[in-house]
């Protein structure tokens, strides 16, 4: 059973899945917690063991956008379970720097409570002279490291974010992938994380069911 980051990694370097409409089996993201990928005509879909293949077929997954469809979403969740935003998956090379430091006196934001919820192993860093800034980096999509940068309000606006983004790659070891999820509709981080050297490669939505 193929990998979410095999998968992701072939995909940021331009070994695609055929753009047939087709879908594939991938193994549960953590214990309790599934996940939905998509990429250009191919879908990949993690769920429980008592889903079947025929099960995701019937009820409409497919490569073409059919694995996001909502409906699809709340069967594979069931009544009560939860469903997570839908995230842009990018990825970037890491760069072994940047200049974030770790800050475990930033260990009680929101930001990391998230992603400790959803990855392995996180770790809290920011910049050395402000605490204004948070960055977490945990593993996921099957033991790839995953950044994640928020900025205080009244510190936007001004490249903040972008130069926030491009330091949490030097938190990899260089060449080595680094991705980071963004809602599309949070555009202005979207456009920090792609004025960072990050690259789209797909989409992510993660599931818990009851």
């Amino acid at each position: 059973m193929t990998s979410a980051g095999g998968l992701v990694v072939a995909a940021w370097r331009g070994e695609h899945r055929p753009s047939d409409g087709s879908w594939e089996r991938i193994a549960p993201w953590k214990s309790g917690l599934y996940a939905v990928l998509s990429f250009t005509g191919h879908a990949a879909v993690s769920a429980p063991h008592g889903v079947s293949d025929t099960d995701l077929t019937r009820w409409g997954v497919d490569g073409f956008g059919g694995a996001h469809d909502p409906r699809v979403m709340t069967r594979l969740a069931g009544e009560g379970g939860w469903v997570d935003v839908l995230d842009a998956v990018l990825v970037a090379a890491g760069t072994g720097e940047g200049g974030l430091v770790t800050r475990p006196d930033l260990a009680g934001h929101p930001r990391v409570a998230h992603a400790q919820e959803l990855r392995d192993d996180v770790e809290v860093f920011g910049w050395p002279d402000r605490d204004d800034v948070v960055v977490t980096c945990g593993l996921s999509f099957g033991g790839l490291a995953v950044v994640s940068c928020e900025i205080a309000p009244d510190a936007r606006g001004e490249g903040l974010g972008t130069r926030t983004a491009s330091a949490a790659r030097g938190l990899v070891p260089a060449g080595e992938p680094v991705i980071a999820l963004v809602s599309p509709g949070n555009v202005a981080s979207l456009r920090a994380a792609l004025r960072a050297g990050f690259e789209p490669v797909g989409s992510v939505q993660l599931y818990c069911p009851k």
